[in-house]
C-alpha cells in the first residue's frame, strides 16, 4: 500500500479478490504516485482517479465486485465524472456480456459484448501493437504486452481509441470522457506502458 500525503489527490486500485494489484502498485511507487489498494466505497467514490486491475473470469469478477457491495459505487464514480482506468479484464467487464460468461450480466456502462478469439491460438500472449484512432489521448502507435483470449465489441465505435491484429482487428482500447480500459497490460509493457501511465496520470 503507498502513503497518502493528500486524500483529496489519491488514486485508488480497486482490490476485489483478483486482478495484477501488485504490478499496479509498482508502477505507480515507481511514478512515485501516491495510491491506496482497497475495496472500499467510499474510497472508491472519494478517489482522484481510479484503476480497476484485470485478470480471471469475467462471471466471478462481477460476482466478487457484487458480494463487496462496490457496483453501484463504481457506476456512480464513473457517472460523476471520476478517471477511471480499466485494464484487461477491467476494460471488458464495463460491457453488456461475454462469450466466457454466457447469459450473465456484465457492469453494462458501456453497450456491446466480448467475444473469444477463434482463428488463432488463445490467449493470444506476448507484445503486439496497437495502431491508434484520432479518438486517444494517453496511447502511441507502440508494442505493448497481452494476455487476452476474448476482445471487446463495442457497440459505439466512436469511443475505441486503438486497434490492433491477432488473427483479426479488434478494438485493443476505449476512451469515452472520463473513461479509459485497454486490453493490454501497461504496467507490463516497459517503456511504452510507463509513458501511458505518465500520460493518463498527467491528463487525469
Amino acid at each position: 500500500m503507498g502513503s497518502i500525503s493528500d486524500m483529496a489527490d489519491k488514486t485508488v486500485i480497486v482490490d476485489y479478490d483478483a486482478g495484477n494489484i501488485k504490478s499496479i502498485a509498482n508502477m505507480l511507487k515507481f511514478l512515485e504516485q501516491d495510491f491506496i489498494i482497497t475495496s472500499s466505497p467510499k474510497d472508491i467514490l472519494g478517489a482522484r482517479r481510479i484503476i480497476f486491475p484485470g485478470q480471471g473470469h469475467f462471471r466471478q469478477a462481477v460476482e466478487n465486485l457484487d458480494r463487496k457491495n462496490l457496483i453501484e459505487p463504481i457506476k456512480s464514480a464513473i457517472k460523476n465524472g471520476i478517471p477511471f482506468l480499466g485494464i484487461c479484464l477491467g476494460l471488458q467487464i464495463l460491457f453488456e456480456k461475454s462469450e466466457e460468461a454466457p447469459n450473465f450480466e456484465g457492469l453494462s456502462i458501456l453497450k456491446g459484448e466480448v467475444k473469444k478469439f477463434e482463428s488463432l491460438k488463445v490467449p493470444q500472449i506476448g507484445w503486439n501493437k496497437i495502431s491508434v484512432t484520432e479518438n486517444n489521448s494517453f496511447l502511441a502507435d507502440n508494442f505493448y504486452y497481452f494476455v487476452n483470449s476474448y476482445y471487446v465489441v463495442p457497440q459505439n465505435k466512436e469511443i475505441i481509441s486503438s486497434v490492433t491484429n491477432y488473427g483479426i482487428d479488434f478494438c485493443s482500447s476505449i476512451q469515452k470522457d472520463n473513461l479509459t480500459a485497454v486490453q493490454f497490460h501497461p504496467e507490463k509493457s516497459a517503456k511504452a506502458g510507463i509513458d501511458f501511465f505518465k500520460l493518463w496520470i498527467s491528463g487525469t
